[in-house]
């Protein structure tokens, strides 16, 4: 795979809706050519004390943060026509499934590959475990900023292009 759209997103809350933060970046020909991130205001707005500590993101970072629709229209022209990837991609495509849906928007089918299920695949019981940060360095990756949603996508497009 050598076109697609790594993503990432962070949560407010247990909410799938509640994205607080977005990283992409764009692939095309094998080589990174773009890249996006920006802070989210969630929806519902409260941000829970087990999320914050993985992310380290809360309410005074968000308050004056553009809500999704915003941030999804400057997304949508980068990734058009491109699969998306995400590691762990049930977890980010019920995100933005359910931040669709909150906002009333009509979702495009977006196509997902996992490389979770790829790394598991690929590398089985050679890794001590399929964790992001894991892949990662599996792939030639330094994962320095896990939990930071571009961090994550770029880490992400790294194990794509490894072993998808």
């Amino acid at each position: 795979m050598t076109d697609f759209a790594a993503i990432d997103f962070e949560t407010a809350n247990e909410q799938p809706s509640s994205v607080c933060s977005v990283g992409v970046v764009i692939v095309r020909g094998g080589e990174v050519v773009d890249t996006f991130y920006s802070l989210i205001h969630p929806e519902p707005e409260y941000y829970q004390w087990f999320c914050q500590r993985v992310h380290g993101l809360s309410e005074a970072d968000t308050d004056d943060a553009p809500v999704f629709p915003r941030v999804w229209a400057q997304i949508a022209p980068r990734i058009d026509g491109l699969p998306l990837v995400a590691h762990n991609a049930r977890f980010d495509e019920g995100c933005l499934k359910a931040a669709f849906r909150v906002y009333q928007m009509d979702y495009p089918d977006y196509r997902f590959y996992d490389t979770l299920t790829a790394s598991r695949r690929c590398f089985g019981h050679r890794l001590p475990n399929h964790q992001l940060q894991t892949v990662a360095a599996a792939c030639g990756f330094d994962l320095t900023r896990h939990h930071h949603a571009l961090a994550d996508a770029e880490a992400c497009a790294r194990i794509a292009l490894e072993i998808l």
